[in-house]
């Protein structure tokens, strides 16, 4: 496919925007030239040219936020691809998920973050790479399936109480918590959260 550009007409480099497979959100944009999108098609991880260092380098080969690539999609002009990927940990440089969290439109507040289960079950894998002293979730883990299975079932119970209490902030807090542990269980037994979506996404028809 990479044939099909002409990178001597456009300079020898290609925009590259890179999207989450399962969720469709833009992670980046960054640059392409020849040697970057064979290595990708041949490793089937995400590679770019450096406009600074004007070198090859793979998406997090320093930081470990990968980014595997599913499929490589060519628009109709063929002078820009488009990646769709599965990412590891966040995408942006500045620890958002996604390069893209700021307005330019005035007045109008930072879009809060669609994906902060992915950010917070990111938190949790790396807490089980690299325990930290005095982490809740280490403490989790530390105790094993039994205790993380206590919790789930602790929570939902605060779940039910609380959804049958008077107003919603509560249920709202309680909530959360039970999205935290279950993520932490979905870790501990090494079940992808996007495993969890794709099985919804399977649902959509018999459900609606």
């Amino acid at each position: 496919m990479e044939n099909r550009i002409d990178f001597e007409k456009q300079g020898g480099l290609v925009p590259a925007i890179a999207q989450d497979v399962h969720t469709g959100e833009v992670l980046m944009l960054a640059y392409m030239d020849q040697e970057a999108v064979e290595k990708t098609l041949e490793t089937g991880w995400a590679h770019y040219h450096s406009r600074s260092r004007d070198s090859l380098w793979k998406k997090g080969e320093t930081s470990g936020h990968t980014q595997r690539v599913v499929s490589v999609r060519l628009d109709c002009d063929r002078d820009a691809l488009l990646l769709l990927v599965e990412q590891t940990g966040p995408a942006c440089h500045t620890g958002s998920r996604s390069c893209f969290f700021s307005s330019l439109q005035e007045g109008e507040a930072d879009c809060p973050d669609p994906e902060i289960l992915f950010r917070l079950r990111d938190v949790i894998h790396e807490r089980r790479e690299h325990p930290k002293e005095g982490s809740y979730t280490n403490y989790l883990f530390e105790k094993g399936i039994d205790k993380i299975l206590k919790k789930v079932g602790e929570e939902s119970s605060e779940v039910i109480i609380a959804a049958k209490n008077d107003g919603t902030g509560e249920l709202r807090y309680e909530t959360a918590d039970l999205l935290y542990h279950l993520l932490v269980l979905l870790e501990e037994k090494e079940l992808g959260f996007e495993e969890v979506l794709s099985e919804l996404r399977s649902r959509r028809g018999s459900q609606s």
